[in-house]
């Protein structure tokens, strides 16, 4: 069921993916959960067996894309635009995220980002942030009009936009690598 804007759907369900994260990790080790949705983004931090904070931001991988691509792949203007709502969305989370947590996630499009950046194929792999800033490269260069088959980058605005939240996510929360478990 296709579930558009439900609060109480998005925190519920990354609540579960927080706690699925925090198995095996000892109490006391900050992680940081991220699920990108259709409509919206969750975030859940802490360093307990409950997170600290939950948050949903109004960015998502469906929304990003029809609110911004009108293109495929999207124009640089497009992509400018873009980066502007979703760093401001982004900024939002600086006071709360835990210091020194470790980023998780267990998104499908994220692991699809991860194996397009060179990740192998495994039920648990690391996506750096330097990967994730060459495939944006390679998302940029289709933007310029390089050919699509050459960058090995779907030609999906959903895609396009989890590689953008996730990048903008990543650089300014300063997360040096994600974990992408499956």
């Amino acid at each position: 069921m296709h579930r558009k804007y439900d609060h109480p759907y998005m925190e519920n369900d990354i609540r579960l993916r927080y706690g699925r994260a925090r198995t095996g990790i000892h109490e006391g080790t900050a992680i940081t959960v991220l699920h990108i949705g259709e409509e919206q983004t969750a975030v859940a931090t802490g360093n307990s067996s409950e997170p600290n904070v939950v948050l949903l931001l109004a960015i998502g991988s469906k929304k990003t894309a029809a609110d911004f691509f009108k293109h495929t792949p999207p124009t640089p203007g497009e992509l400018e635009h873009a980066i502007m709502v979703v760093e401001d969305e982004v900024t939002r989370l600086r006071q709360i995220t835990a210091t020194a947590s470790r980023l998780v996630t267990s998104d499908a499009a994220i692991r699809a980002i991860a194996l397009v950046a060179g990740g192998p194929g495994q039920p648990e792999l690391i996506l750096t942030l330097d990967a994730v800033e060459r495939t944006f490269d390679l998302l940029a260069a289709l933007a310029l009009g390089r050919p699509a088959s050459s960058a090995g980058i779907p030609a999906n605005a959903a895609f396009a936009a989890t590689l953008l939240i996730l990048r903008e996510f990543m650089h300014h929360l300063q997360f040096a690598s994600v974990t992408v478990t499956s």
